[in-house]
Parts: structure tokens; sequence; C-alpha cells
């Protein structure tokens, strides 16, 4: 019984490290120009990286459109995809990227509003009395005075949970730079915990 399932296992291990050496050299053909390979690359991951975006940014509505502009950033970078890593690997790295871009996209729009007071329309839509509400709020207000790299290295392994070794391949930098700018990001969040709590002592 047991060896039977750690056959299936192998055998399962082995056709997945099999599909990704295709789709890697589907890949490598695509950006040579081969479209039957392009073809061939997109069937392959567009269910992986559909199911993977809607898990990333938790709107199901979006994964479509958003897998899509994965697709289009990849495609559109092939000619720097070298096959040093899997081309699901590097297409998954991708998919991050288009999420993260994606929040940040909609974070910066302004939101429309057909009511004559939309201020009092937004703050009437606020969720109240929820724990941590105000926190979060803080925490968010405390992240945008980050440098850029330190905010996003702490919120993809501090906020989203990425390993240290993914968030580094969406930073596209080294582990131990990430590691580094999360120490840093956390030290200055520490000290600016301390002055806002000092500065509302005083106040009181």
């Amino acid at each position: 019984m047991i060896t039977s399932a750690l056959s299936a296992a192998r055998e399962n291990h082995d056709a997945a490290m099999s599909m990704d050496e295709s789709i890697t050299a589907w890949a490598l053909a695509a950006r040579g120009g081969d479209a039957d390979a392009v073809e061939h690359f997109v069937r392959a991951l567009h269910l992986d990286v559909t199911r993977y975006v809607a898990h990333l940014c938790g709107d199901p509505q979006a994964a479509d459109d958003l897998a899509q502009d994965t697709f289009l950033r990849a495609l559109g970078s092939l000619h720097r995809f070298e096959g040093r890593s899997s081309a699901r690997a590097w297409l998954l790295s991708i998919a991050r990227r288009a999420v993260i871009d994606s929040y940040r996209y909609a974070s910066a729009r302004p939101r429309l509003s057909d009511v004559p007071d939309w201020q009092l329309a937004v703050e009437n839509a606020q969720p109240r009395d929820l724990p941590g509400f105000d926190d979060g709020i803080a925490l968010l207000d405390l992240l945008e005075s980050l440098p850029d790299e330190r905010r996003e290295a702490f919120i993809l392994t501090q906020l989203v949970g990425l390993p240290y070794g993914e968030a580094a391949e969406v930073s596209d930098c080294p582990v131990g730079t990430v590691r580094s700018r999360v120490a840093r990001a956390r030290s200055a969040l520490m000290d600016l915990l301390d002055e806002s709590e000092r500065l509302a002592l005083q106040a009181a």
C-alpha cells in the first residue's frame, strides 16, 4: 500500500517535471517566433495563472483580466526569458507583479461618485468598530512613509506572506537584499510608532 502510494507520487512528480520541461521548451521556441509554441505555452499555463491570480487578489471577477495582463506582459518580454528557471515559475512571478500593480493602480485611482456630497458618502461607507481597523489604517499610513523598495519587501513578506525567496524573485533582487530591506522597514516602522505614541502622550 505504502509502496504503491510512493510509486504513484513519484510518477506524478516525474510527469509534472516532464510537463514543465515541455512548457519551458515551448517558451524558448515562442521566443524565437514559433506561433504554435506560443499557443501551446498559453494553453498549458492559462488555468494555473487564472487560479493563481484569483487566489492572490481574492476577486474571481478580476482573475480573467489579470491573467490576460500576465500573458500580455510575458509575451512582450519573452525575448528576455533564457530558461534558467522553469517557464512556469517565470510566468507566475509575472502574475504576482500584475496583481501587485493592479492594487497600486486601484489605490491611486480617484473613485467617482454620483452623489452630491461624495466625502460624506465615503465616510458613511467606511467600516466601523472592526477589530484592528484603526490600527490597519495607521499601519498603511506608516508604510507610505517608507522608501518604495523597503515598503514592497515588507508588504510581500509580512502582509502578503510570500517566502523570502519568492519575494526576491518578484523584486528581482537577492534574498539577502529582501531580508535587509524587511529588517530596515521593521526598524523604521518601530521608530515611527514610538514617535507617534510619544506625540499622542504629549497632546493628551
